[in-house]
């Protein structure tokens, strides 16, 4: 075959890749294969699900995962923007350096409980949504939680103030600021690279959701878990290219949004709150684990961690978040989440 054919060749197939499918089946980027969410929730619905039930006419295929795809959440957002994919999911963490407003929405101490968590949410979406179409050009289809995200150290601790000095693996500049004012170093590390990053000693500690710590391994070489909301509840964004949003159509939009909301964000939300305490009891072999294996050891949460933890939050991290976001989008936060938590994101003078 001539090299002039080879290159031909070769020129459609990337142009069969990056072709924009503006129509009615979707290439899907999903979260995390091994995590329950994309397994019994996710998943399902978007290989399956939605195709049973619009009678097919709509479909879906999942291509990749966050696992396996090679980007950050950014890079991924930008090649939705390109066409390459339809829809996408991404931690909103992962994507507060390009668009800060983000970063508002899931700061370490502000949900103590899913209740709060789902209300921030609620309150929060129509400016999420405006921030997505402006910076990514995609369109929210919804936010999912996953279990809280606490404390697994490697190093001894008897409460929060004990991390101070160590260094921890957080997501999202909010997470790390709130480590800096505790006296931590907050250190970028990727999920997966936790498990190594603990063993080598690069990290003492890291932060992340109960079940799916354990499903990870890091039970397995840490031995301290604080239960202690200082992650947030890891925040999960489900968007679609909006060109592809747009050429649905108001009737298939509609169809979309339903059928969405019920086969996945209800589930996801009402799952968060016993995967939490199933991530604990399995990673300290306690309640309906007893009796397993497990070795790591619960500290308590104490009073003084919780007042230490709301501090931080209103003296540090949320002036720091009004000064970067600008006085137009704090006072968005202080309209909506800020009526919810009773707080207010405001610049140190």
């Amino acid at each position: 075959m001539g090299k002039s054919i080879k290159t031909f060749l070769a020129g459609l197939l990337i142009l069969f890749f990056t072709i924009p499918a503006f129509g009615e089946h979707f290439r899907v980027v999903g979260s995390w294969g091994f995590l329950s969410i994309h397994k019994n929730i996710e998943g399902p619905f978007w290989s399956q699900g939605i195709k049973d039930q619009t009678d097919g006419k709509l479909t879906a295929e999942i291509v990749s995962t966050l696992g396996q795809i090679n980007v950050n959440g950014v890079g991924l957002l930008r090649q939705m923007d390109n066409g390459i994919f339809d829809v996408g999911h991404t931690l909103t963490n992962y994507i507060v350096s390009d668009c800060p407003e983000l970063a508002g929405l899931d700061m370490p101490a502000l949900s103590w409980n899913l209740e709060t968590a789902n209300k921030v949410v609620q309150a929060y979406t129509p400016v999420m949504e405006e921030a997505f179409k402006r910076c990514f050009n995609v369109k929210l289809l919804g936010i999912t939680p996953f279990p809280a995200q606490m404390v697994f150290s490697k190093v001894p601790i008897n409460g929060l103030a004990d991390l101070k000095g160590k260094k921890v693996r957080g997501s999202g500049w909010t997470t790390a600021a709130f480590l800096d004012a505790l006296g931590a170093t907050g250190v970028t590390t990727e999920f997966s690279e936790v498990v190594q990053a603990l063993n080598r000693g690069v990290i003492d500690a890291a932060i992340a959701g109960s079940l799916p710590g354990y499903n990870a391994g890091w039970g397995e070489v840490t031995e301290f878990l604080q239960p202690i909301p200082v992650g947030g509840w890891a925040l999960m964004a489900a968007v679609m290219n909006m060109d592809t949003w747009n050429g649905l159509g108001d009737e298939k939009q509609k169809m979309f949004m339903e059928m969405y909301e019920k086969s996945v964000i209800k589930p996801a939300w009402a799952v968060a709150e016993a995967e939490t305490t199933e991530g604990i009891e399995r990673l300290t072999a306690t309640g309906a684990f007893k009796g397993t294996t497990a070795q790591m050891k619960a500290i308590a949460v104490s009073d003084e961690d919780v007042a230490l933890s709301k501090k931080i939050l209103e003296d540090y991290v949320l002036p720091k978040y009004a000064e970067q976001v600008g006085p137009k989008a704090a006072e968005r936060w202080n309209n909506t989440i800020g009526k919810v938590v009773g707080l207010k994101a405001v610049p140190k003078k």
